[in-house]
């Protein structure tokens, strides 16, 4: 760390819990950065992970913490064939099939033969699968409200964009 010359070392500004600095004197460049980005992304994976068992028993006592992201994107891209959404989550068929009958079985979402290819069908929410989920929704977004009133609605966004760019970047090549 530096020091000044009065030998101090010079406040940063940064909060107690604040990642670090990076570290610019580093012969990896960044290697601080990543290894922050690592710590914090590690925590916050495990809260999200034991935070959507309770959000998925909120839709259905009986839904799969895995699900809520699929009802995240049927409310928001509308019906969809298996295979797409397979494809937008990264998962295999048989495991989004899984998942999907599941649903169904619960009165979540509803499949209907795809008129483009009949031996495909189309998955959406049921009536009652989309209050559930709006109403679930809605409790979340309060709950997020809640928990970033301190930060500045920049800041939410820019956040929100960040982690859109990461996101995009899961299925990229190394």
């Amino acid at each position: 760390m530096r020091r000044t010359e009065a030998g101090d070392v010079p406040r940063t500004g940064r909060a107690a819990g604040d990642p670090p600095e990076p570290d610019t004197t580093s012969d990896v460049p960044g290697d601080s950065a990543f290894l922050a980005l690592e710590r914090e992304l590690s925590v916050f994976l495990r809260r999200a992970r034991a935070s959507s068992g309770e959000v998925a028993r909120e839709v259905h006592p009986d839904l799969e913490p895995a699900a809520y992201g699929l009802l995240v994107r049927l409310a928001e891209a509308g019906e969809q064939r298996a295979t797409a959404l397979a494809a937008y989550f990264g998962v295999g068929k048989a495991t989004m099939s899984r998942q999907l009958r599941a649903l169904e079985e619960l009165g979540i979402v509803t499949r209907r033969p795809d008129p483009a290819d009949g031996r495909a069908s189309l998955v959406t929410l049921t009536e009652e699968g989309a209050g559930r989920f709006a109403a679930v929704r809605r409790a979340r977004r309060e709950r997020y409200a809640r928990k970033l009133r301190s930060w500045d609605r920049a800041e939410i966004a820019e956040l929100a964009r960040l982690l859109h760019r990461l996101n995009g970047l899961s299925g990229a090549e190394d």
